[in-house]
């Protein structure tokens, strides 16, 4: 899910104080309902699939062996930490050796107890994320269950290598990633409304990891149902992996503001220069943006800081969706953000910031039994025109920016350019 952050609000009439301890009650209504449904429906699944499952030894002695598997990872991979917000790792090559070995009722617990210890032992993060987290990538789990043992009598033909099973299992493994990606996905859309499904599920880089992920569950499901002893081999393998994507992950994440999912400013400057450099060597346009929230300390006297974080969440979700994916957008710092256009003259940056600005004027912060309503004001620097280095060109932005508010707010401005001085020249003996 998306991530926001947890800074502190101010308590008023009480209400603050109660969304402070209990976070999920700040979020909008309707991702708070669809939640509270998900985690309803992993409880009665438990419920229902416990009164009839049948116990064996057998299937408990598999269940702690994979748990102890994806504990291992874990406690592997604690030092390293784990990047705030939306993570990724490789715990479905437990997850779904259990789908397809085991009872249905076994999937819904898989991810209890390797959340839980994820929670203690790795980094506490907002209860509500990982029970939800955790029903859905239960539901996710059971669905497959019940399809695999649906088509497949004996879990145990997996191992023979003969074709249906294996055709099976690719197939409950996929039912199981895409209705992880789906709940995920809607719940992050009813927090985000203005992201669009393709911000949220079209990645080629989680799509490849999602690959990975089915093909080692697959072969662990095959080695454990060979032999569990086979696992010792599966481990370290998949906990080098795990290291690896982990490490990958926190070195994106040094690069993100953790807040808005944006450049933070120090890198935003560094791909910034990058861009300058080409553009000034290949002669190419470029423009730089400096966009501001109109008095945003209102918002948050208003409503307190909690709101004011969703109102950042939501301009810079706005700001990505509407941008090209070469365009470099960062946060600048507070409630400023920093847009670099490669190729874009004057025409072209003016229509993008006010469309921009359009879109955020547009877009509606729900808080308390009100929405919040922002607009933005924007300063264009055009290279070669207003400036030839990041320093020049921001300093220009930053005055159009000045004077965008000077005249009202909610609009774009460009810097007032001087006339070059024409040289002198000496009179003709």
């Amino acid at each position: 899910m998306a991530a926001t952050s947890h800074a502190s609000i101010q308590p008023r009439d009480g209400v603050s104080t109660l969304v402070g301890r209990w976070p999920l009650l700040g979020q909008r209504r309707s991702l708070v309902i669809y939640l509270s449904a998900m985690v309803a429906l992993d409880l009665v699944a438990i419920m229902l699939f416990s009164v009839t499952i049948e116990f064996r030894w057998a299937d408990a002695y598999t269940f702690a062996a994979l748990m102890a598997c994806g504990a291992v990872c874990i406690e592997a991979t604690r030092r390293l930490g784990v990047p705030a917000g939306v993570s990724r790792d490789l715990l479905s090559a437990w997850w779904l050796p259990v789908a397809l070995l085991l009872p249905p009722l076994y999937a819904l617990f898989a991810p209890i107890v390797l959340h839980g210890l994820l929670q203690l032992r790795v980094r506490a993060t907002v209860l509500y994320r990982r029970v939800t987290s955790s029903a859905a990538i239960g539901l996710a789990g059971c669905t497959a269950s019940v399809l695999f043992h649906r088509f497949v009598e004996d879990p145990g033909l997996l191992s023979r290598g003969s074709g249906p099973p294996i055709i099976y299992a690719v197939v409950a493994a996929v039912l199981f990633a895409l209705l992880n990606i789906a709940l995920i996905a809607i719940a992050a859309l009813t927090a985000a409304p203005d992201m669009s499904w393709r911000e949220v599920l079209w990645n080629k880089e989680s799509l490849l990891l999602d690959i990975v992920e089915l093909c080692l569950g697959i072969t662990v499901a095959i080695g454990c149902g060979l032999n569990l002893a086979l696992l010792l081999l599966a481990l370290p393998p998949v906990v080098l992996l795990q290291r690896s994507l982990l490490h990958a992950q926190l070195q994106a994440a040094a690069r993100t503001d953790a807040k808005t999912g944006l450049l933070n400013a120090a890198a935003w400057q560094r791909e910034a220069d990058t861009e300058i450099v080409r553009a000034r060597r290949n002669g190419d346009a470029l423009a730089l943006l400096i966009i501001d929230i109109d008095h945003f300390k209102r918002v948050n006297d208003a409503h307190g800081h909690l709101a004011g974080d969703q109102v950042l969440v939501g301009v810079a979700a706005t700001l990505r969706g509407q941008l090209r994916e070469y365009d470099v957008v960062g946060r600048f710092g507070g409630e400023e953000f920093v847009v670099l256009l490669p190729g874009a003259d004057a025409h072209e940056a003016r229509r993008v910031a006010e469309r921009l600005r359009t879109r955020v004027s547009r877009m509606a912060v729900p808080a308390d039994d009100t929405l919040i309503r922002v607009t933005i004001s924007t300063g264009v620097a055009l290279m070669s025109v207003h400036g030839d280095d990041l320093i020049e060109l921001l300093a220009a932005a930053d005055l159009a920016l000045y004077r965008a508010k000077e005249l009202g707010r909610d609009r774009v401005c460009l810097p007032a350019v001087q006339p070059q001085p024409q040289p002198l020249t000496e009179p003709e003996v």
